[in-house]
């Protein structure tokens, strides 16, 4: 075997690694138990807490990707990708300016149950806090404007089912 061939087989390896190691990743996600929605074994042991915070990753138009995170304790059941703000106010004040396409200021919020909104749910979201914001939730949507906004139908499906079967009423935006 000779030079070129072993530079093909290298050539090949470079160009598969990734793609391999991408599937993988985005198949952790999937791997979580609760990804697609509760099961009567995951809605035992304890209470639950839905966050969402900011992550350093970004969509493909350069929006911010957030992630709405599922916890029991330490233990992570769910992850979700979701957007909030558009890409240029990402640092916009997100406490005072209603309607500046700001993300939601980090806090607690009151999580109003899944409401059919047109063809898709709506859950409402109300600061504990103090803020001009107001007309808050999350819904399927993308890019955001300042809400939460999950752009797959199947992730919000399973966010409601959540939602509804485990009746939780908070959710912390954690920076």
């Amino acid at each position: 075997m000779g030079a070129p061939f072993m530079l093909i087989v290298m050539l090949r390896h470079a160009l598969l690694l990734p793609a391999l190691l991408g599937g993988c990743v985005a198949a952790a996600a999937s791997d979580l138990p609760g990804q697609r929605g509760p099961t009567t074994a995951l809605l035992q042991g304890g209470e639950l807490q839905l966050s969402t915070r900011q992550t350093a990753e970004l969509f493909p138009d350069g929006n911010r990707i957030w992630k709405v995170e599922l916890h029991r304790g330490a233990r992570l059941l769910a992850s979700w990708p979701a957007a909030s703000g558009v890409a240029e106010r990402q640092s916009a004040d997100r406490r005072w300016s209603p309607g500046n396409a700001a993300p939601l200021p980090a806090g607690r919020y009151s999580l109003g149950p899944p409401e059919p909104w047109g063809n898709d749910l709506w859950f409402d979201l109300t600061p504990r806090f103090e803020t001009t914001r107001s007309a808050l939730g999350i819904h399927r949507c993308y890019p955001g404007t300042g809400c939460i906004c999950i752009p797959k139908r199947a992730d919000i499906d399973a966010l409601a089912s959540w939602v509804r079967a485990s009746e939780i009423r908070t959710l912390k935006v954690l920076n």
